[in-house]
Order: C-alpha cells, then structure tokens, then sequence
C-alpha cells in the first residue's frame, strides 16, 4: 500500500516520485506497527508529511480489518500554518486520490484542536457587546465582534484585538450551562469518531499529558498513536509547560479586568509600576538580554500586586481573583532566591519576551507524562540529527535510555553540490577586532554586489543587526533594505514582492519563514549561531568533568542544529540556487569549528573567490534575474 501511494496515487496528482520518501513512510508505518518511538531526520523537500500521513492512513486501514475499534491518530506540530496546511492541503489530496484508487471508502478527515483562549464563548461575547453599545467603538471593531457570532474559532476573524480576545474567549474554568454552547458542540463532534487525525500544537499535547498522569480529565482523545512533527521545538514547549512562565499579556490582562470592575487606583498603581517591565518584555526579544536584566524590574510591582490582592481579594469577581492571585504567586516566585528551579528568558508568541522558571532537568517529566503512554510515537524533524548522530536531542528529551527508539536519518532529494555554492572568505572579518562592524558591512556588501542584491542575512543578535543595517544605510546600495522586526508577516511580504532585496533579520527567521525562488539567492551568516551563556547552561555545565568535554557534548551540537535550519532557508525547492556565506572567522579551514560547520550541511562546493560567487550567479540565473528592479 506504501509503494502504491508513492511510486502510483501521488505522482498521478503532478508529484514528483521520491524513493527516499517511500523508505521514510516505510520506516514510520513500522514505528506505528511495532508501538516503538520512531525519531525521524527528515531532509529538506523530502515530503516527511506525506510520509506520516502515508502510514497513518495504512495503519488506520490495518487496524480496521483486525477488528481494532475507531481510535485517531494525533498530530502535533509547533506551528499554525503546518497545523492548517495538514488540515487543508496534504490529507485532502492523499484522501481523494485513496478515495479514487478504491483504498478506502471513506474519506481522510482532520479537527484542528486548540486551548480555550483561542475560542469564542457566545455567552460573555453578547456580554461584551452589550458593554460596547455604550461606548465609541469604531466601526471595524463592532463588525469584528459581530462575526464571532458565526465563527467559533477566533484565528479564523482578521483584526480582532487581543483585549477584546480576551474578554470573549472560552474561559480557563468553563462552567457554562448553555445546552447551545458552541464550544461543548464542537468537543462532542471531536470525540465521535468522525477524524481519523486530530490536530494539535506541542503545548496542547503536553497539557493533555500531565493531565493524564495525574488523573485529571484528558483534553484530546484517546489516540493510536502520535506524530510530532517540528519535534526540534518540543523541548521548548516542555519547559513552558512543566515551568512556569510570566508574559506581557498575564500583566496587562489584570490591569484590564481591574479598570473594567472599577478598582481605578490599583489598575493604575499596578500600570506606573509595571510599567518599565512591559517596556523591556515587549521590545523584540534579544538573546543578549538575559533574565537579570527584567528580574530587578519585577519587585516593584510584585509588592504591589501583593498590596492589591490583601486589599480587594473579596471585592473582586471570581475570574480576577483567580488571575490576580496566579499572577501574584508567578511574581513572587521569579524574584525568590534559591528556589531550585532555573530562571531564564525566551521569546514570546508576539515576538517579544517572556520569562520562565524551570526544573533544571525536565527529562523525568517527561517520561512520566508522554514517553510511558502505552501508544506508538513518529517525531519528525530536519534537525534532530547531527550527522546521524541523534544523542543531544535524546538527552534533552528523556529518551536516551529508552528501548522502544529507531532512528532513521533519510537525506534529502536536492542536488546541493549543483546548486548551491559555500563561500569563506579567505580573511573574514574578525569579532576582536575594533573595526569589525565596518569590514563585515563592506564583505556583506561585495557579496550583494556580486549577487544582485537577493538577499537573506541572519544574525545571531539584534545588536549586530543593528549595526551592519546603519553602514548598509551609509553605502546608498541600488537594492532596498528591509529589517525585520516586530510585524514580521508584512516586512517578509514587502521583502517578497520587492526583487532583488535584500532582508537582514535574527530570531525566529532562522528557521520559521520560506523563501522560494530566487528571493533569497545569496544567504549570509556572519556569524556561527552559538547560543549565549545563561542559566540552563550553566545548570547542564555542572554535569560535565571539564568546560571542553560541556562544550563538545552540547555547545557544538546546539550550534550545528540551529546552522542547519539557518541554512535550510536557501534552497527550498529543487530547482532553488542560492550562495550561502558563512563570514565567521572560527569557520575557515584550520579553524577550531571548520569541521563541525562542515558536519552539519550537506555535501556542497566550497570556495574563498567572490569571481567563483559571481561566476555561480551568472551561469545559474536566468535573464530576469538581472533586470529586476534594483539588479
């Protein structure tokens, strides 16, 4: 049935038939068969989606003529947009053409599963626009408001605010007692066997299971099995769910429902204290900044929020009370001493920060909650292995012991060594030196020069962002220069339909944002994207003998993965061509991390020559290529 969908039904629908994509589905309906845990290194454009889709379809089919009962497969990723396209795009068209084949006799369905906040309750949605017939809204909002009504999922609504979001989603303890409530509808049609996948996000999936292994209620149903798919962000996602974490929304929520109920002084006591805090979390998050520069900023208004809660604990509603004292408890904990846990900052879902407290090692938790369920696990990713080396991804998620892991690395389909070309300058431009900005702008400068512009440079800092973008803006280049910040969607939309620009960016452009074609043509990196000391390191440092046996066990292999998804911004299709210039100084033959650069990318041309770089450019580029605007 696997050779069928793949050497027969996909490429009937104009796919390209892919020998290494039938091997992976292989190896996942295997996973699935056997109930072990499948860790899957899946390479660029190999189609690892089909792939799970693929097997699960074959597995469900099996299981029916065993006699097995209706249970679905759980797919969890990390992202919206892999989430919808699942739902939409891929399990659509795998069903018709098994629909069409006579495979099965019914089609492949899916439900996108989320968390409350991110659905419409009707009851305090009347209620929220009862309050706004009293007010001056503008138009929009109103008419915003006004389509909750027919939709219950509040992603799908364009320009709905995040206060007016929090005023009408599902509530955290949903004791609704509508018999038409829309939301206990939509979690019965879940449940009734209808999907054969049921959608989700790490976080979700995670919440399901520290509700099962501490007996309450599951959230998603009893599932067959599980794909986690963009597992290189499950660790992430488990330490927000087994820490605790403080967002800027936690704190402007509560100032919100305290000016809404009228408690004036505190909401604004509470506003000029946190103040300076907010300021600094909703700033783009920067990996320079650290969790003693927002610490310091919490103790103001963490006595405050103790002040409040002493004062109007009985006089506040139910909700507020309950918001008030977790927010309380949260500050109070992220300004305690030798608490155990580990303190640290990441970026947010607004691309600003948040703070998180964790147990330094979380990897008991996690058997505990998703490793010992008695179900059968696919985890796909492109960047789980270095090399074939899945040993750092095993440690940080509790697997390195476990019995029931196979681990499969398939490559992928592109001819990188035709094209793609790898270039270290011969004397790159060196980070001690005083006038390191201004030889890495002139470099980044003669590359666009050499390549027409089209291009993507990622830095591993907003800092040196900031600092290559002012010389760029010096030198008057003939290509225009985005930076993305925080409205990320409309600066790579503009950088798209602009031709030949070029795009400086950092965060989560290294491995979030698709740039097919000849956008993105020349790829620069100027620097090896190590992460910076902070105190999960320094928790991991204390279980190594020496700082050399900690840096060549996690530091390098930590680097080695974020490079791959760096690099897997430049060639997105097979018939993609594209530069990558990696200006590092410690990354040029002889240097003490050429070899571990070279591990993690695939087998391509490397030079020093900016005429080999021109040359590349020339013979590979069609005419258009240089006669868009600014080329």
């Amino acid at each position: 049935m696997i050779e069928h969908i793949f050497h027969d039904l996909l490429p009937a629908q104009g796919m390209a038939e892919r020998p290494e994509q039938a091997r992976l589905s292989h190896l996942m309906l295997n996973a699935l068969m056997d109930n072990s845990i499948a860790l899957c290194d899946a390479g660029t454009g190999i189609g690892k989606t089909y792939a799970y889709l693929a097997a699960g379809a074959v597995f469900h089919r099996l299981r029916s003529t065993r006699g097995q009962g209706h249970r679905p497969i759980l797919i969890s990723t990390s992202s919206i947009a892999l989430q919808n396209a699942v739902q939409t795009e891929y399990l659509p068209l795998l069903s018709a053409a098994m629909l069409e084949d006579g495979m099965i006799d019914q089609p492949l369905t899916a439900v996108i599963r989320k968390g409350k906040f991110h659905y419409a309750c009707r009851q305090r949605l009347e209620r929220r626009l009862l309050q706004i017939k009293l007010s001056k809204k503008n138009e929009r909002t109103i008419e915003t408001l006004l389509s909750l009504r027919e939709h219950l999922d509040m992603d799908s609504v364009p320009h709905l605010s995040s206060y007016d979001r929090d005023r009408v989603c599902v509530p955290q303890v949903c004791d609704c007692s509508q018999e038409d409530c829309r939301y206990r509808a939509f979690l019965e049609d879940c449940g009734n066997g209808e999907f054969a996948f049921q959608i989700c996000n790490h976080n979700l999936l995670l919440a399901d299971a520290i509700h099962q292994s501490t007996g309450r209620s599951p959230i998603l149903p009893d599932a067959c099995a599980v794909v986690i798919d963009e597992t290189h962000k499950l660790p992430d996602a488990a330490r927000q769910m087994f820490g605790t974490t403080l967002e800027a929304r936690d704190i402007n929520g509560l100032i919100q429902n305290l000016r809404r109920e009228k408690f004036l002084l505190a909401a604004e006591s509470l506003a000029e204290l946190s103040a300076p805090l907010l300021r600094l979390m909703t700033q783009p998050y920067d990996t320079e900044k650290s969790f003693k520069a927002f610490s310091r900023l919490l103790l103001a208004p963490a006595r405050n929020l103790h002040i409040i809660q002493k004062q109007l604990h009985g006089l506040l509603s139910k909700d507020t009370r309950r918001q008030l004292k977790k927010l309380s408890s949260t500050m109070e904990l992220f300004t305690k001493e030798d608490t155990g846990l580990v303190f640290y900052a990441m970026e947010d879902r607004r691309g600003g920060t948040m703070l998180c407290a964790v147990a330094a090692d979380m990897t008991a938790q996690l058997r505990a909650t998703l490793w010992n369920q008695e179900r059968p696990a696919i985890l796909a990713s492109g960047t789980l292995a270095v090399g074939k080396d899945f040993r750092r991804f095993k440690e940080e998620t509790g697997l390195l012991a476990d019995g029931r892991v196979t681990e499969s690395v398939s490559a992928s389909p592109f001819d990188y060594k035709a094209n793609c070309l790898l270039y270290l300058p011969l004397h790159p431009p060196e980070q001690a030196d005083s006038g390191y900005f201004d030889e890495l702008a002139a470099e980044i400068a003669a590359l666009l020069d050499a390549c027409w512009g089209h291009a993507l440079v990622l830095f591993t800092s907003y800092a040196a962002m900031s600092a290559i973008k002012e010389r760029l803006a010096d030198m008057n280049l003939p290509w225009e220069v985005f930076t993305l910040g925080r409205n990320a969607v409309h600066t790579t939309q503009e950088f798209k339909a602009s031709p030949g620009s070029v795009l400086l960016a950092t965060g989560a452009a290294w491995e979030g944002f698709d740039f097919p074609g000849d956008c993105v043509s020349l790829l620069v990196i100027p620097r090896l994207p190590f992460s910076r000391p902070d105190a999960l390191k320094e928790k991991k440092r204390a279980d190594y003998d020496s700082l050399r046996a900690f840096i060549k066990a996690v530091v390098v292999p930590e680097m080695q993965i974020k490079l791959k998804q760096g690099f897997g911004r430049a060639i997105r299709t097979e018939t993609d061509t594209c530069v990558v210039a990696i200006l590092d100084e410690r990354s040029t033959p002889g240097q003490r991390h050429h070899e571990a650069m070279l591990a993690a990318l695939p087998d391509i041309k490397i030079t020093d020559s900016l005429e080999d770089v021109v040359e590349f450019i020339y013979r590979l580029k069609g005419p258009d290529y240089f006669e868009e605007e600014g080329s």
